[in-house]
């Protein structure tokens, strides 16, 4: 009998609480979750046509078949070994750099705030400027093609480069307990230094040499394997799992520090781990595809005007729109003067500088 009774008090309670929240939030929620989920088809489309998009000719028929293990030889490696890593590489190194821009934006609290903003870029350049150089890990296969030929050794000295940046600004935040303004100041501060350094090694290096570290920065997500994408995709699980942890701690101190301490967050700690584990993501992305800018600066406020700041439903958000972002740029990039293909970190250029000074002006009218 006393099981009955709880059995009908708890559907009582449960009947309440609904009543209790607002039919118009209910709405607002289910709005939000809308937008992320038709942001995700859109994504999937969009890879489904990419598939198929390109100079090879590849027909719709022709890329179900081979999905499925029937298609011819040569469809089966432009499918598998050239395409789908690029695609899955596009969507990936979208979601980590976009949820990277949209948790520094938070912690910093300042709009501007990205991984690219932040000298992580720049400092990815070094490094690999500094292994093409000084350890030759470029050359040329005939007058007209500039390869990496040690793609490994760029990308470990790429990382170098790009948690270098970090470090110090992690490092001044820590032990000098600078502003979060400050601190994107200090990233900009150190995107200039490792710009002019990799300025001085390119005009004494040979031709060979600056056409190799010119390649390597413009941004290019054919050159990612299976191997890449499965680091990347590890390291941008794990981080998407530390940010989604800490969902209420981001939304506590969007409403400022004093607010965020009283209800119990340790804000030093929080942004100091939000960093690092931001600067981990970008440096492992930049590292295996090159310099992508904008992503983080674009995809979080695009969702930011679509569906709020709640960290709940952006983080997710700022995923999903990161990847629909970078596939479409890549997708535009081979296919607009095919069969010439554009590198990314242009595309991406395009679309962030604007949003850019979009940001800054309306920061500057407040």
């Amino acid at each position: 009998m006393w099981g009955n009774y709880k059995g009908r008090g708890d559907e009582v309670l449960r009947q309440l609480i609904l009543e209790a929240v607002p039919e118009s939030y209910n709405r607002y929620i289910r709005r939000k979750i809308w937008i992320i989920l038709l942001t995700i088809l859109t994504t999937f489309l969009l890879a489904v046509y990419a598939i198929n998009a390109g100079s090879a000719g590849l027909s719709v028929k022709d890329v179900v078949k081979t999905l499925v293990g029937q298609g011819e030889e040569r469809f089966r490696i432009i499918v598998w070994n050239i395409r789908m890593p690029r695609i899955l590489s596009a969507m990936m190194a979208g979601v980590g750099l976009s949820v990277a821009g949209c948790v520094t934006q938070s912690i910093l609290r300042n709009p501007l705030a990205s991984p690219f903003t932040l000298g992580i870029s720049q400092g990815a350049a070094f490094g690999a400027a500094v292994a093409i150089i000084l350890f030759g890990a470029g050359s040329t296969t005939n007058p007209d093609s500039v390869i990496i030929n040690n793609s490994y050794l760029v990308v470990i000295f790429a990382f170098l480069g790009s948690m270098g940046s970090t470090l110090v600004v992690l490092i001044l935040a820590k032990n000098f307990r600078v502003t979060p303004e400050a601190m994107v100041l200090a990233g900009v501060a150190l995107g200039s230094l490792f710009s002019a350094i990799t300025m001085v090694l390119q005009y004494f290096a040979d031709d060979v040499k600056v056409a190799s570290i010119v390649f390597w920065t413009f941004g290019d997500l054919g050159r990612a394997s299976w191997r890449d994408l499965t680091i990347m995709s590890v390291v941008v699980g794990i981080s998407l799992i530390y940010f989604m942890l800490n969902r209420w701690n981001y939304n506590a101190l969007d409403s400022g520090e004093e607010t965020a301490k009283g209800l119990g967050v340790e804000v030093e700690k929080i942004r100091l781990y939000g960093m690092f584990m931001s600067s981990l993501v970008a440096a492992v992305i930049t590292s295996f595809v090159g310099i992508i800018g904008f992503v983080g600066l674009v995809g979080p406020h695009i969702m930011r005007r679509l569906i709020g700041g709640d960290h709940r439903f952006l983080i997710p958000a700022s995923s999903a729109i990161g990847a629909l972002i970078l596939l479409a740029s890549d997708t535009l990039g081979r296919t607009i003067i095919s069969p010439i293909v554009l590198p990314v970190g242009a595309i991406t250029s395009f679309l962030g500088a604007p949003v850019f000074l979009y940001v800054l002006s309306r920061g500057y009218r407040r």
